[in-house]
């Protein structure tokens, strides 16, 4: 019987069994586009990743699926397969690896232990087609919990933007789904991010975010690197210095994750870099027809 491996991972995060869980099928080139999805769906973990063979030295194209449908991009996947590569030996530590989604080729170096990447293109940033009114409605918060009207970014994955004004806020707030069915699935990006700037000065900001998304339900993400990179292409804009961030989310859950994140100075504008840990926490296989 034809068997298919995966590896199991905690993706932006050194302590297992926190951050945000990863999957990922190596030699996945024998997989139909249906089974990968089948997979996915069946391990029901927020990404599941499939590695094709190299195309060259260190270069690995990979496809990226929920248990619902395929992503173009996400940030998890991308440092969570970076650093199995380099777990198993499969890539040159100091040379780095290229992965190749579908939005396009992405080179992941090593840094402090960290993946570090820079995304493939530019952000994408414009209103939201959410207002303060409904995002106070989909919250279940007061007026005042919300900081002004939310924006959309996008590195190929959309986000509404939610700014709020304390991690009391974040910790209290509850999704209406009623709004959320009115409000959110019309926008065409069913991803709503949520954050709190904990510290501030010029380049260098300390936040606390979490993230909820529409798979088969309604449910909350541990740890988002697309989103935010969404977030520091955002807030990028509104400053011309270099600028750092580092992401607690997950806190909630109990599944506490820490992102780092750059922009401007050194890095091409309107790019964002990303940068987080991953440890690997198992492996299994699938049984599957010949």
């Amino acid at each position: 019987m034809k068997t298919a491996e995966y590896y199991l991972l905690d993706v932006f995060t050194d302590q297992p069994f926190t951050g945000n869980p990863l999957a990922v099928f190596l030699e996945a080139d024998g997989l139909a586009t249906p089974t990968m999805q089948a997979l996915a769906n069946e391990l029901n973990l927020a990404e599941t990743v499939f590695l094709s063979a190299t195309t060259g030295p260190n270069h690995y194209p990979m496809r990226i699926f929920t248990p619902t449908r395929e992503l173009p991009f996400a940030g998890h996947p991308t440092v969570g397969t970076a650093k199995l590569l380099a777990e198993l030996k499969l890539v040159n530590h100091t040379k780095g690896v290229v992965l190749q989604p579908p939005i396009g080729e992405l080179t992941v170096s090593y840094e402090q232990g960290r993946a570090t990447f820079t995304t493939a293109q530019s952000a994408t940033v414009t209103d939201s087609t959410i207002d303060r009114i409904t995002a106070v409605e989909l919250l279940g918060l007061d007026i005042h919990q919300v900081m002004g009207d939310p924006v959309m970014s996008s590195f190929g994955l959309p986000f509404h933007l939610i700014e709020l004004t304390d991690v009391a806020a974040l910790e209290n707030l509850r999704i209406s789904t009623a709004t959320w069915a009115d409000a959110v699935i019309p926008s065409n990006a069913e991803q709503v991010y949520l954050y709190v700037k904990k510290q501030t000065n010029d380049s260098q900001l300390t936040i606390q975010s979490r993230m909820f998304c529409m798979h088969a339900s309604l449910c909350e993400d541990p740890a988002t690197g697309s989103a935010a990179a969404a977030l520091t292409g955002y807030l990028a804009t509104l400053q011309p210095n270099a600028l750092q961030c580092t992401i607690h989310q997950g806190v909630e859950m109990g599944r506490p994750s820490v992102i780092y994140t750059a922009a401007n100075g050194s890095i091409k504008p309107g790019f964002v870099q990303v940068s987080g840990n991953a440890v690997v926490v198992g492996k299994g296989e699938f049984y599957l027809e010949q």
